[in-house]
């Protein structure tokens, strides 16, 4: 058409997939053509109808993430509410608990005062850049995966209002902390201190069984919420997740394997067995933690399958939607 119309059409040309680009370019080349056609038989120059059309169409850019259908923002209306309030929930909670502990740490290595408030605002800092990083990261995938979180919408989508039924949030929190736990697995390695927390011997072998436990139970949470409910065989492979990840942990522990026997710091205080009861307190939240996880999924999976009714939040009463 000319040289102006060229230019734009390649600019919106360079955002599309290959494989898309032909059609892409036949369709929006004669989009234009029409377009200026029109203006021509209305009065107007072709220089000035072509430039009038083009800057209808406006960015070439943005057009092309339409054409695509790819999304031009980090996170939707859709989640948006979903990720404000489970950062603004660890913000509040995990934020001030890991800060909490290093000064604690640090009061037990070394009780200066500018160490401890330099630790505070080091740990507040680094801690809260990686949880919102993190649970950002998390959310901007699943925006544009939308087949994870989103499907066409139809009669069988509707809720089951099973009780206590996982919903979008709930899968986005489980994956979230999936992603800070391997993170803070592998960080306590190589930067939060020279010497790391941890046992370096288990990369050998169970650091990176605990890794891959842990990326199936963030695929285990999106899968219950394709399924849409808590089923027998959901409760099977949570029960099998979750010792999968919880006997090793109790092992290493019991086993005096867990922590770094380099590290000194806050575990030999006094010269105490601070490690010892460290351990065995570990041990007593997992068991227990973990025992309470697979009851309670195994008895949310009876109730669906008994079909017993769950609450509508908002409604004061129960209601059976089988």
């Amino acid at each position: 058409m000319n040289d102006l119309v060229d230019r734009y059409v390649f600019t919106a040309l360079r955002r599309i997939p290959e494989q898309q680009r032909a059609d892409i370019d036949r369709e929006l080349r004669a989009s234009i053509e029409d377009a200026v056609d029109a203006r021509v038989e209305a009065g107007e120059t072709r220089e000035a109808a072509v430039e009038t059309t083009l800057t209808e169409l406006g960015d070439p850019e943005r057009l092309a993430d339409q054409y695509a259908g790819r999304p031009a923002y980090l996170i939707g209306p859709e989640l948006f509410p979903v990720w404000r309030r489970l950062l603004t929930i660890l913000l509040w909670t995990v934020l001030p608990i890991v800060v909490t502990v290093g000064v604690v740490v640090q009061i037990f290595d070394d009780p200066n005062i500018g160490k401890i408030i330099g630790g505070a605002v080091s740990g507040l800092l680094t801690v809260g850049a990686h949880l919102c990083f993190w649970v950002t990261l998390v959310f901007a995938i699943a925006e544009r995966t939308g087949n994870i979180i989103k499907v066409n919408w139809s009669l069988k989508d509707l809720p089951r209002y099973e009780a206590q039924r996982a919903g979008l949030g709930q899968m986005l929190t489980g994956v979230v902390w999936v992603v800070l736990l391997i993170a803070a697995l592998v960080l306590q390695q190589f930067t939060f201190s020279d010497v790391p927390l941890l046992d370096p011997a288990n990369w050998s072998f169970w650091w990176p069984v605990t890794i891959a436990v842990l990326v199936l139970r963030g695929f285990y949470y999106v899968w219950v919420n394709q399924l849409g409910r808590t089923t027998r065989k959901v409760a099977v492979v949570n029960a099998v997740l979750t010792v999968a990840w919880a006997a090793p942990l109790i092992w290493l522990l019991s086993a005096d394997r867990f922590f770094n026997p380099a590290f000194h710091g806050f575990l030999d205080h006094d010269g105490g067995d601070f490690r010892g009861w460290l351990n065995t307190i570990i041990i007593a939240v997992v068991a227990i933690g973990a025992v309470w996880d697979v009851v309670d999924t195994a008895l949310r999976a009876e109730r669906t399958r008994r079909g017993l009714p769950g609450k509508v939040p908002g409604t004061g009463g129960s209601y059976d939607f089988r």
